[in-house]
């Protein structure tokens, strides 16, 4: 199938030329014939199939144009990063289209993002606790919104956004289409849906946790963060086709840290984007990764979910994420649209149960590669990484005292007292011979 068999317009049409893209991909397929039947959906594929397209393509083609320039179709991502991403993916498909598009986000000045919704937008895409601010302060009028499109809502709810979705839900009008995409679900996505939409019809291009065939997946055996160190650096230095890499760290602290042990050997080659780094920052990374400034870019999972950047050659999984579904939207960086890509797994000597979780996810076993004997093992070690030692607590019975008895003693006699009451008019009469009342006192 083509884009010429599905029912879109003209303008859609010559915008996918521009692209080059004549062919749907299995999600863009399968979504698109429900979406335009109006029924609310659940789109489950994997990351680097398309999603994004899935849902742009039908909702711009059912989008009206309208002079009053009220919001018509919401998005909502768990990053400004992907919002950023989804207002470039609407640009380009809207390219012959009178549709105005506007990115709302935290981090930055709300008032220029205030401006332009109160300008008027057909379409705004933003993450939930921007768009939260906007519709408390009544900037932005809902009532005209007739799609609701969710993307990544697994990731929104791990990232503390249910509460701010619970709001949105409830401001948007009853009559609706709910569009959800994700590449995962689970019983707390489960619960929302119920809770806020109508009747979904799920459709999954891929069963979850398969792992993408143009991937070529593989692992070292690693002990500690400095050899995992020394292993990346000998794999950049020794294999040129690691061009563009995207390296997965559990934790900002070790993205940092990984990033000062990088930058000796490889300077002007590297960055580290994670939710600490100011937001100037971060678009800057992204934006010299994706032009080729930048060889590899070090990451938490901030980034995981969503980002496009074309042309990845490696994933490298620095750390194994603790949920074993993220290591499949990590490897999707790489291999997309058809492309090869290589995903390396660096696996700790503590990580063995994130391992099985992953593979058990994938049914499918990881291949180990043997380390190479230029690397050197460090026997530096972090304080997260030293052993816990399990002291045995020896337990020491105590003689029993010979005619021990049970632990009472008789009070003493100065302890033996009981307090009473005492009358004190009695003891005047009885020192005195009469009661002398206070009032007399001199």
């Amino acid at each position: 199938m083509t884009f010429e068999d599905l029912n879109l317009t003209k303008q859609l049409l010559n915008a996918l030329a521009d692209l080059g893209i004549t062919k749907p991909t299995v999600i863009q397929e399968k979504v698109f014939s429900t979406v335009m039947s109006g029924k609310d959906v659940i789109g489950i594929a994997q990351t680097g199939t398309g999603k994004t397209f899935a849902y742009l393509l039908p909702c711009l083609r059912q989008f009206q144009y309208s002079k009053t320039r009220v919001p018509q179709i919401m998005i909502i991502v768990p990053t400004r990063e992907l919002v950023v991403q989804v207002l470039e993916e609407v640009k380009k498909l809207a390219n012959y289209l009178s549709l105005v598009a506007v990115a709302v986000y935290g981090g930055v000045n709300i008032k220029p993002q205030i401006e332009e919704v109160m300008a008027g937008c057909d379409l705004i895409v933003g993450t939930p606790g921007r768009i939260v601010d906007l519709l408390s302060s009544g900037v932005l009028k809902p009532k005209s919104i007739k799609k609701l499109v969710i993307d990544e809502f697994d990731e929104m709810l791990n990232l503390g956004f249910r509460a701010q979705l619970s709001l949105i839900f409830d401001s948007l009008p009853n009559k609706r289409q709910n569009l959800l995409f994700s590449a995962t679900l689970n019983e707390e996505v489960e619960a929302l849906i119920h809770d806020f939409f109508n009747f979904p019809v799920r459709i999954e291009a891929t069963p979850i946790g398969t792992p993408l065939e143009s991937i070529i997946q593989s692992r070292y055996e690693v002990n500690n963060f400095y050899t995992k160190s020394n292993l990346l650096r000998y794999l950049l230095a020794e294999d040129k086709e690691m061009n563009k890499v995207l390296v997965f760290v559990s934790t900002k602290h070790l993205a940092d840290l990984l990033f000062d042990q990088m930058i000796p050997n490889f300077p002007d080659q590297c960055a580290v984007i994670h939710s600490n780094k100011a937001q100037k920052h971060r678009f800057e990374a992204v934006n010299s990764f994706h032009d080729g400034s930048l060889r590899f870019l070090i990451a938490t999972d901030i980034i995981a979910r969503g980002l496009d950047v074309e042309g990845v050659s490696h994933v490298i999984n620095y750390d194994l994420p603790e949920v074993a579904e993220n290591y499949i939207h990590r490897i999707g960086r790489t291999g997309r649209y058809d492309k090869k890509g290589i995903a390396i797994s660096f696996v700790g000597k503590n990580e063995s149960g994130a391992l099985k979780s992953i593979e058990k996810l994938m049914n499918y076993k990881i291949p180990k590669e043997v380390m190479p004997k230029e690397v050197e093992i460090s026997e530096r070690v972090l304080p997260a990484e030293m052993e816990q030692i399990d002291m045995k607590t020896i337990q020491v019975k105590l003689r029993k005292a010979e005619n021990a008895g049970a632990s009472f003693h008789e009070k003493s006699a100065k302890n033996s007292k009981v307090n009473v009451r005492r009358n004190h008019r009695a003891e005047m009469v009885a020192k005195y011979g009469k009661y002398i009342p206070k009032s007399s006192y001199k």
